[in-house]
């Protein structure tokens, strides 16, 4: 598992290179891409960056396309950061390589055997979100 976390690590950065970003901003980009349009202090919780660095990392994004601002309808203090990622033909061309590989080496398992697979990867992520949890809820030395 540590061995597939540090090469998935890799990937993102040399990703994240690929379309001319920083490995935080890419990693925003997926963190939104997975959660949906957010406000920027709960990206700032999310990341662990300071808000300051959140606020000049959704500055980045927005220059390049990869995210928009929208003021939030409840409280026009807060803005929220809404994600275009499927609209990046480039993002989709770089992924379209693993995508095919991957989707090769699962048509290699059983129906029954991708079930057991995802209910491991679904645990395991679940797991992880816990240790990050735990990491940033205990003071640093």
């Amino acid at each position: 598992m540590r061995g597939l976390g540090t090469r998935t690590v890799v990937y993102q950065q040399n990703v994240a290179a690929s379309l001319g970003l920083y490995n935080n901003d890419y990693l925003s980009v997926d963190i939104l891409h997975e959660k949906g349009p957010i406000t920027a202090g709960e990206l700032s919780k999310l990341t662990g960056l300071a808000t300051g660095s959140v606020t000049a990392l959704i500055d980045r994004l927005e220059k390049n396309g990869f995210v928009r601002r929208e003021n939030d309808p409840n409280d026009r203090r807060k803005v929220i950061i809404v994600p275009l990622y499927e609209n990046k033909e480039e993002v989709s061309n770089t992924y379209h390589p693993l995508h095919t590989a991957m989707l090769k080496l699962a048509s290699s398992y059983k129906v029954e055997e991708l079930e057991l697979i995802t209910q491991f990867l679904d645990k395991a992520s679940t797991i992880l979100d816990e240790q990050i949890e735990h990491l940033n809820s205990t003071p640093r030395k």
